[in-house]
């Protein structure tokens, strides 16, 4: 029986101040101590552009889900966190998504939600958010400089970098969506 190769290599931050929300994503995906690809794209606009999101995990698996995430937003247009729970009931209950392994960082330009296979669609209590293998390093940094930087994406520029120097399945290869200030 042969094993399945131990996936990594996903950072995904998305910071929201002043009005501005940002998701960050690096570019690495490995497979033990091989770095299959440094410049994968994990993080893209939906909606029109209306909602953006990055996602860590099994690629085909999150594209499965970004696709129903997009056939949600289209029914239920502007109701990102309706949109985003009956994706997360789906997940839970639809036998072909119940394996689908991934998590999904969703935002608009008012919300933002963590969803989980377990059913989880979480806002965060404070306006940064991380998931994947560097997502505690790039979470805490983003965390400390939020204070000192007034720019989103300067924070998160800043701490994708400082998670790249730490974790050795996140890069600097980035890709970075942002929604304009909210009116």
């Amino acid at each position: 029986m042969s094993e399945q190769p131990n996936w990594h290599g996903t950072t995904i931050l998305c910071v929201r101040k002043n009005g501005m929300v940002v998701i960050a994503g690096d570019g690495q995906v490995s497979a033990g101590a091989t770095i299959l690809k440094g410049n994968a794209r994990k993080v893209r606009p939906l909606a029109n552009g209306a909602v953006i999101a990055g996602f860590a995990g099994a690629t085909a698996d999150a594209f499965a889900l970004f696709e129903r995430l997009e056939q949600k937003l289209e029914r239920f247009p502007s109701q990102l966190a309706r949109a985003c729970v009956e994706l997360a009931k789906d997940w839970r209950t639809a036998r072909a998504l119940r394996r689908l392994d991934a998590m999904l960082i969703v935002a608009d330009a008012k919300e933002t939600y963590l969803i989980t296979g377990a059913g989880d669609v979480l806002d965060p209590e404070h306006q940064v958010i991380a998931v994947g293998s560097g997502g505690n390093f790039a979470l805490s940094a983003a965390r400390a400089l939020y204070n000192h930087v007034e720019d989103a994406e300067a924070i998160a520029r800043e701490a994708m970098g400082i998670a790249a120097d730490i974790c050795v399945y996140t890069n600097v290869s980035l890709t970075i969506e942002t929604l304009p200030k909210s009116s």
